[in-house]
């Protein structure tokens, strides 16, 4: 007896609309790995991505705007990777270390670094990608920045940002053929030497105070 299944309900536009922009920036971001923002067109979007090139303009104001939602989306890559490194029950120490892993992995991805370090602000410019990294990465590590230094002798916006910059350029030393565990045990060897500076700045006020 030949078996029958049910039709297949057609898609939504929602889901539609989130399969057309995922076609378009995964093709977007191939060809601006590839090749660099400056020599890719839109039209070369379009093709690679199967869409009319007017589709591409109804989601995307230009080739700029189609830029910064790529970068957006591989920045939320990264913070995903981040705060899935670090399960509850970690100690806020534990937590700030495995992220920190979790970030030189993430960036080792092909093209992230390039995308978000080299050729972001380039286009962008220094300020929106801050910004973009302001909500992403760099809110984690302060996050994780606050919770294991606290109210120490240190600001911790100071810190957080003399620490991001730091595994920036552990990410760019990596890309461009560094060792990754020699860069990796590097990073993690200043951030226990952050770390463990606080802990003796705590103890000698909690001294000091009894």
């Amino acid at each position: 007896m030949q078996q029958t299944h049910p039709p297949r309900s057609p898609r939504s536009n929602r889901e539609r609309t989130e399969a057309t922009r995922h076609a378009l920036l995964e093709a977007a971001r191939a060809l601006f790995v590839s090749k660099g923002y400056g020599d890719t067109s839109t039209p070369e979007v379009s093709v690679a991505a199967g869409i009319t090139r007017g589709a591409l303009y109804h989601h995307f104001t230009d080739k700029r705007d189609l830029f910064r939602h790529v970068l957006q989306r591989e920045a939320e890559a990264v913070r995903n990777d981040i705060v899935a490194s670090a399960p509850a029950g970690l100690s806020a120490r534990e937590a700030l270390i495995a992220g920190s892993e979790a970030y030189l992995r993430a960036m080792a991805v092909p093209g992230r670094t390039r995308l978000l370090l080299l050729e972001g602000p380039a286009v962008l410019g220094l300020a929106e990608i801050a910004a973009i990294d302001e909500s992403n990465a760099a809110e984690t590590l302060h996050a994780g920045l606050a919770a294991a230094v606290g109210g120490g002798e240190v600001s911790i916006d100071a810190l957080s940002k003399l620490l991001s910059a730091a595994f920036d350029r552990a990410a760019l030393e990596i890309d461009a053929g560094g060792d990754p565990e020699a860069v990796k045990a590097a990073m993690l060897w200043l951030l226990q030497r952050v770390l463990g500076k606080n802990d003796e700045n705590t103890a000698r006020k909690r001294k000091s105070e009894s």
